[in-house]
């Protein structure tokens, strides 16, 4: 972990962090939610020791970005902009792009508006959904799965804020990545997230130290940033 860099490059108007290592061609690794550049620690060293340079940012809105506050700055065309900066700003013409959840989405974006900057792309989590402008998202969802499935708890400001400082971070965190469910994620308001199973123990993947990184940097930053993609939904996705 100490031999991967931190630098902060100026693009799109905000300041982005970004963790890199390596060299040769570069991949391009974008996280979700509520996950950091931290997410891919593991396949940045591993990667990079196979003749890559792996660059993972904490995208807008998170860790040690700049979180603007409107929700209007968080559609993906900011986003995307926000990345197409990032890779001018390094030297990089074209990557290998890898996303996972909200960074899958992120890239399947990024590979429609430029695919002259994408060599290849694996995402995960999240297959490719293409807009339908009948149906705005956030009401296709509801109608779906209703009020209490977790897109629509997340529109309201500040509503599922309030929910998450319920509990110290540390316990969010590990109900996050640890909670599994073959149903739809539905919270109702009556149980929040505090409701939520915790873990007595961690699995293997996943240490205190880890769960202590992501509980610091959300402490600094708090939700907001991370939410705001979802609120965006509407603005572009219909």
């Amino acid at each position: 972990m100490e031999k991967i860099e931190h630098t902060t490059v100026t693009t799109n108007c905000i300041k982005m962090h970004v963790a890199s290592i390596g060299s040769g061609p570069v991949i391009l690794f974008l996280h979700g939610f509520p996950e950091l550049w931290y997410s891919w620690r593991h396949q940045l060293l591993s990667l990079s020791s196979l003749g890559y340079r792996c660059v993972a940012p904490d995208l807008r809105g998170f860790g040690d970005t700049d979180a603007p506050t409107s929700v209007d700055s968080y559609t993906v065309f900011h986003i995307v902009g926000d990345l197409v900066g990032l890779l001018d700003g390094l030297g990089v013409d074209r990557v290998f792009l890898v996303g996972h959840d909200w960074g899958a989405t992120i890239a399947w974006y990024f590979s429609q508006f430029r695919p002259d900057r994408v060599k290849a792309l694996v995402n995960m989590s999240v297959p490719y959904r293409p807009r339908n402008p009948k149906v705005k998202p956030v009401e296709g969802l509801r109608a779906l799965f209703g009020d209490d499935y977790y897109i629509c708890r997340f529109q309201e400001p500040g509503e599922i804020e309030e929910d998450f400082a319920q509990m110290d971070n540390a316990k969010l965190m590990k109900k996050f990545f640890t909670w599994c469910d073959t149903r739809p994620p539905c919270i109702p308001k009556e149980i929040g997230f505090k409701g939520l199973p915790e873990p007595s123990v961690l699995p293997s993947w996943l240490s205190d130290e880890d769960i202590n990184y992501f509980a610091g940097k959300f402490n600094q930053k708090g939700f907001t940033g991370g939410l705001n993609y979802y609120r965006a939904l509407n603005l572009y996705a219909c």
